[in-house]
C-alpha cells in the first residue's frame, strides 16, 4: 500500500449505505466523494462484505492515510449529560431505547459543544476490518458530528431552527433554540408519511409551531422530491440547507448539492 501522509479518509458507515470521502490536506481540496445506497437494508455480515468490494473496487482508497475516520450512523445511540455520565452504566444508557446484546462493544464520543456525551454500538466487525486495512484510526458516530456541527458552525437567529439529515429509510432530527440543543433522536421511515408522522409529532412535543420554526434538510432529499412537497405543505420555512466549507472541490468530487453530504463532509 503507498505511502501518503497528506490526505486524510473519512468513511460513513450505516446498514443503508457506504460514502467514502478523501480530503488532501495540501492542496485543501476533496479529491474524492462517492455515496454507494444499498437496494435494502443489510445486517453487519453483509455490509462488511459490501465495504470490502467497494474499497477494493476504487483505487483511490487502495493507499495508507494520515488520518481514517470511520462514522457509525446507526439508531444505537443515547445522550448523556457529561455531568452524570457514568462510564460504568454505558449499556443502562442504551437499554432504555435501543435494542443492544450483551456482547456489543459500547463506545462514547464526547461533545463539547454542549458538554454532552454520545454513548453508541459500533460495528466491531467493520471496526476489525478498517484496522487490519489501514492501521490505527478513529471513529465516532453521525450524531457527534451533526450535533458539533450545528452548535459550533451554524448561525441562528433567536427562533427555533430544526434539523433533519435523511438517509433511505433513515433520518436524524435535531432541534435547537437558542444555541441549546433541545432534542436529538433518530428514526427508522419506511414511507414519506412516517418521515412527517415523526416531524410533526416532534414539533408537538417541543411546542413548536410549524408557522415560524426554521427546517432545514440534508442528506438525501431534492426540492422537487415528492417528501419535500409533503413536509411543505405542513411546514411553513422549509429548505434545503445549503452548507459551506474551509475547503474546496476537484472537478471529479465536486458535489452536485453540497447538503447531501452533511455529515462526512463536517466530518475532517
Amino acid at each position: 500500500m503507498n505511502r501518503n501522509q497528506t490526505k486524510d479518509l473519512s468513511i460513513q458507515i450505516s446498514l443503508s449505505g457506504l460514502s467514502f470521502c478523501i480530503l488532501n490536506r495540501d492542496t485543501n481540496t476533496i479529491e474524492l466523494l462517492k455515496y454507494q445506497a444499498f437496494e435494502k437494508k443489510r445486517n453487519p455480515i453483509e455490509l462488511l462484505e459490501s465495504l470490502k468490494k467497494t474499497i477494493s473496487s476504487y483505487p483511490e482508497l487502495s493507499q495508507s492515510f494520515a488520518l481514517v475516520t470511520a462514522i457509525y450512523q446507526n439508531e444505537l445511540s443515547a445522550l448523556v449529560p457529561k455531568a452524570y455520565f457514568d462510564e460504568e452504566q454505558m449499556a443502562n444508557y442504551l437499554k432504555f431505547n435501543s435494542k443492544i446484546l450483551a456482547s456489543d462493544f459500547i463506545s462514547y464520543d464526547e461533545i463539547a459543544a454542549n458538554e454532552s456525551v454520545n454513548v453508541y454500538v459500533p460495528y466491531m466487525n467493520i471496526s476489525n476490518f478498517i484496522f487490519d486495512t489501514y492501521g490505527a484510526f478513529e471513529y465516532k458516530h453521525a450524531a457527534t458530528i451533526l450535533i458539533d456541527t450545528v452548535l459550533r458552525k451554524e448561525a441562528f437567529d433567536d427562533g427555533a431552527t430544526v434539523f433533519v439529515n435523511l438517509k433511505p429509510n433513515y433520518f436524524e432530527l435535531i432541534a435547537v433554540k437558542e444555541r441549546q440543543l433541545l432534542l436529538c433522536n433518530s428514526f427508522e421511515y419506511f414511507t414519506n408519511e412516517d418521515v412527517l408522522y415523526y416531524l410533526m409529532f416532534a414539533l408537538e412535543q417541543l411546542r413548536l409551531s410549524p408557522e415560524s420554526v426554521k427546517l432545514k434538510l440534508t442528506g438525501q432529499i431534492t426540492k422537487d422530491a415528492a417528501l419535500f412537497e409533503m413536509i411543505y405543505t405542513y411546514v411553513r420555512f422549509v429548505e434545503l440547507h445549503e452548507p459551506t466549507y474551509t475547503f474546496g472541490f476537484s472537478d471529479s468530487a465536486k458535489p452536485v448539492q453540497a447538503h447531501q453530504s452533511y455529515i462526512i463532509l463536517n466530518s475532517f
